[in-house]
C-alpha cells in the first residue's frame, strides 16, 4: 500500500514546527530521508524512479531543514543541531532504530546523524554528497556557486533564484541545465522530472530565502565534526559525471570515513546517480 502524505508537521520541544512528507509502505523499514540544497521534502519524488520503496518495503519520511518548505527556522542553527530534530521527529512517530539517507546537500547532515545520535541508525548513506569546503573540487561544483559567494553575494543570488522561481520556472529551469552534466540534462528534458525538480525547490523558498541563506554559510564552516571521527560504516554513491559536486569530493569523503563502503559510477551524474540507483541504494540501507 502507497503511503504518500506530503504536508505533515510536528511541535518540537522548543516551539518550532518541523515539517515531513512520508512516502511508501507505512509500515515499512523506516529511512529518514535528508533533501539537497536549495530543496524540500518534495525532491524525493525526483528520486524515487519506479518506485523501489514499495518493492522493498521502504518507509521513506522526508524532513525539511529549518527555514526550508513547512519547518520553521532555527536561530543560530549549526550542523549538528539537525540530529536532534530528526530524532524528535523520529520519536514522534514511534520509531526506535531507522536508517539516513543524504542526497546532495544532505549528505553532511546525514554524516552528523552519524557523529551524534549512532544509537538510534542501523544505516547510513551518502548520495552525490556535499563534502567540506576543503575537499579537492568542492569549491569548483556548480552546487557551490551559492555557498561559496560572500554574503552580500549569496543573498542576492537566492533572491534572484526564488523570483525566477516563482515568476518564470520554465526559464528558471532552461538556464539552470548550463550547469548540469549532459547525463542531468537529459533527464530534466523529462517534463514529468522537470516539473517535480522545480516544485522542489519552490518549496525551499516557501518562507523567504533565510533558511537557504544560512544553510549556504554552514557549508563553508566548519561542521563542528571530523569525517574521521565516524565510526560506523557508511555506504556512499557517487557519479563521475557530476558537475555539481566532482567525484573527487565523493572519493575525498570516502577516504575520510573510517568505514565507508563507496561506488563510483562513471557514467552517472548529480542527479542521474540517485534517480537511476535508488534500487540499489535503499537495498543497502533497508535491513
Amino acid at each position: 500500500m502507497e503511503n504518500k502524505k506530503m504536508d505533515q508537521q510536528i511541535e518540537l520541544q522548543d516551539g518550532r514546527v518541523l515539517g515531513y512528507a512520508e512516502y511508501g509502505a507505512p509500515d515499512g523499514v523506516p529511512v529518514l530521508y535528508f533533501h539537497g540544497f536549495p530543496s524540500s521534502r518534495l525532491d524525493w519524488q525526483f528520486f524515487n524512479s519506479e518506485d523501489p520503496v514499495t518493492e522493498l518495503n521502504a518507509r521513506i519520511i522526508a524532513a525539511d531543514r529549518p527555514g526550508f518548505g513547512l519547518s520553521d527556522s532555527q536561530r543560530g542553527r549549526r550542523m549538528l543541531d539537525w540530529p536532534a530534530d530528526v530524532a524528535a521527529l523520529a520519536d514522534a512517530l514511534q520509531i526506535d532504530r531507522f536508517a539516513v539517507l543524504g542526497v546532495s546537500g544532505g549528505g553532511p547532515y546525514a554524516a552528523a546523524c552519524a557523529i551524534k545520535i549512532p544509537g538510534r541508525l542501523t544505516r547510513t548513506g551518502l548520495a552525490c554528497g556535499m563534502g567540506p569546503a576543503d575537499a579537492p573540487g568542492m569549491q569548483d561544483g556548480s552546487s557551490w556557486t551559492i555557498p561559496g559567494q560572500f554574503s552580500l553575494m549569496r543573498r542576492l543570488t537566492l533572491m534572484l533564484t526564488s523570483m525566477g522561481l516563482s515568476r518564470d520556472p520554465d526559464q528558471f529551469l532552461s538556464r539552470s541545465l548550463e550547469t548540469f552534466s549532459e547525463p542531468d540534462r537529459q533527464l530534466l528534458d523529462q517534463a514529468e522530472l522537470a516539473q517535480v525538480f522545480v516544485e522542489g525547490m519552490q518549496e525551499a523558498f516557501r518562507s523567504g530565502i533565510g533558511g537557504a541563506n544560512h544553510e549556504a554559510g554552514l557549508y563553508t564552516q566548519p561542521w563542528g565534526f571530523q569525517l574521521q571521527e565516524i565510526d560506523a560504516e557508511v555506504h556512499l554513491w557517487h557519479g563521475g559525471l557530476d558537475n555539481n559536486v566532482p567525484i573527487s569530493v565523493g572519493r575525498f569523503v570516502a577516504d575520510a570515513i573510517p568505514n565507508c563502503n563507496a561506488r563510483f559510477y562513471e557514467e552517472d551524474g548529480h542527479l542521474t546517480l540517485p534517480h537511476n540507483r535508488m534500487k540499489e541504494i535503499l537495498g543497502a540501507l533497508v535491513v
